[in-house]
């Protein structure tokens, strides 16, 4: 097993609304020196929405560097001061305007490990009660609710993200839990 390398230097170079990027130069345990560069992103939450046990909810915005318009399930980032079950119950809550009865925790996954610091919370939210959402200025969000074969056919087509793909393999193998705690 590798030991953590020896981080010699480290420098942000942008800072931008969602996530920063610094650059580290580390040594590794052979002596070798390396350049890494880390995208700085806080954690973020996701959302398993059901309100049958036979569906599930999903939003529809642009996504401008996929290019296209995607299915998903609702997510986002937790605020700063925001425990992440928080920010599942709002992030439901203002792309959807779904309120949930229960909310709680499936697992967490680091989105892309080998360049980002992203550690993605999903939650199970049920017992839904349909209210208006509350989006945030810049969002175009259509909100839909398949069936879960429906949902597969948007992964098929190539309109649905990895986030949702998870999701759905956790509906179809019953709905237990995955990944480790990364302290919720």
């Amino acid at each position: 097993m590798e030991e953590t390398p020896r981080v010699l230097s480290s420098r942000q170079c942008f800072e931008g609304r969602v996530f920063k990027v610094r650059v580290d130069d580390v040594r590794l345990s052979d002596g070798s020196e390396h350049r890494v560069d880390v995208v700085e992103h806080g954690a973020s939450v996701a959302i398993v929405a059901t309100p049958a046990p036979d569906s599930v909810v999903l939003v529809r915005q642009y996504r401008h560097p996929a290019g296209k318009t995607l299915w998903e399930i609702p997510a986002g980032t937790a605020e700063p001061n925001e425990s992440t079950l928080e920010g599942a119950r709002r992030e439901l809550r203002e792309e959807t305007g779904y309120l949930a009865g229960s909310v709680r925790p499936i697992g967490a996954v680091w989105t892309t490990p080998g360049f980002c610091t992203e550690v993605m919370h999903f939650f199970h939210a049920d017992l839904l009660t349909a209210g208006e959402p509350a989006l945030d200025e810049d969002e175009r969000i259509e909100v839909g609710v398949f069936g879960r074969e429906a949902a597969w056919r948007l992964v098929a087509e190539g309109t649905a993200d990895a986030k949702t793909v998870l999701a759905l393999f956790w509906l179809q193998g019953g709905e237990g839990e995955f990944g480790r705690d990364f302290g919720r």
